[in-house]
């Protein structure tokens, strides 16, 4: 049987503080680097569909 699920925790204080800090910081990435991305990620998909076979 699944255990419950707990309550989302409130943060308070400086946890709250830093956590809206890490949450304003993004990491924006070229153009260069979503195009390695992407081409990385179709090869992937490649990869796995041709060894996992979907029967429906």
């Amino acid at each position: 049987m699944a255990r419950p699920i707990r309550e989302t925790p409130i943060l308070l204080g400086d946890d709250a503080v830093l956590f809206m800090d890490r949450m304003h910081q993004v990491d924006t990435m070229s153009m260069a680097e979503r195009t390695a991305n992407r081409a990385a990620l179709e090869y992937r998909l490649q990869i796995a569909k041709q060894t996992i076979a979907v029967c429906i």
